[in-house]
């Protein structure tokens, strides 16, 4: 035998061992691929859920998708740019439900409104409540701590111009209302409006609405996040734990300064007394 006959069996027993190798990995590997996941429901939803991380998870596919779920990138993609996982989840974040969704149902882009879409609000809104946008200064909202979802307390603070008033009691901060669902969140058009903070949309009362309208001609308004799970504010009228902030309570210093200012004599003009044609002053003491 030739040792080109040979080289050319050599050549084709070694193809067809690479072919058995590659045939027996392919099933292997479509066996160990890990399962395909779909963002769904951690909890039972009503219908105008705005949704939060907290709502939602990851789960395997368990039966046939419909094809318009939100679905996780592969690990192989997460590990190469671990934001994309976010990315994915945000595509819920913020948005409301159309219609409820029990533990584990699907999230799908069809059944969610998104904060700018015209019937936002009208789905969002619950029933007898009203939404209020408001211009804020400070606060959670402009360092990206609030979300919408999230449950809120709102802070007037305001300054007094009266002289006459002392130094620790020229400024006063204080919270007007309390535990109020923020709907959206939106920054104004720093070109053509300038940059005045956030403005935060909140579900409110028309009682609270006027309070935060009448707010926010007195001075400042800040927002506070409250924890889950807070419990109930106490109602208006009613002893609250939570009381005005003066600046002396902030800065004891302002009262010292005060003290050490000493008072202004004001000398009165003197009385001009006319008797005929003579006039003559009198001090007055």
């Amino acid at each position: 035998m030739g040792a080109k006959t040979i080289l050319s069996i050599l050549f084709l027993i070694s193809v067809a061992v690479a072919g058995v190798v590659v045939l027996r990995a392919l099933p292997q590997s479509a066996a160990n691929a890990p399962p395909e996941e779909i963002l769904v429901a951690k909890v039972p939803l009503a219908s105008g859920t705005l949704l939060r991380a907290e709502d939602l998870a990851w789960e395997p596919v368990t039966a046939s998708r419909i094809g318009d779920e939100i679905v996780r990138p592969t690990p192989a993609i997460r590990q190469a740019k671990p934001e994309l996982d976010q990315q994915a989840r945000g595509l819920a974040y913020g948005a409301a439900l159309r219609i409820a969704l029990n533990s584990g149902d699907p999230i799908r882009p069809s059944i969610l409104v998104k904060p700018g879409d015209r019937d936002f609000l009208r789905i969002v809104l619950t029933p007898s409540q009203r939404a209020i946008s408001i211009p804020v200064a400070t606060g959670g909202s402009s360092t990206g701590l609030l979300t919408p979802g999230d449950r809120v307390d709102v802070i007037l603070t305001q300054a007094f111009k009266d002289p006459g008033e002392p130094l620790a009691r020229r400024s006063v901060s204080e919270t007007i209302v309390q535990d109020l669902r923020v709907l959206a969140i939106d920054a104004p058009d720093v070109k053509t409006q300038g940059y005045l903070g956030p403005s935060v949309t909140l579900e409110v009362t028309p009682e609270k609405a006027e309070a935060i309208n009448v707010a926010a001609e007195l001075g400042k308004i800040s927002l506070t996040l409250r924890p889950a799970g807070l419990g109930v504010p106490v109602a208006a009228g009613q002893d609250s734990a939570i009381k005005p902030t003066w600046a002396g309570d902030v800065s004891p210093a302002l009262g010292r300064v005060q003290a050490a200012v000493k008072p202004v004599v004001v000398q009165p003009p003197p009385i001009q007394i006319v008797r005929g044609i003579k006039r003559e002053e009198v001090k007055t003491q």
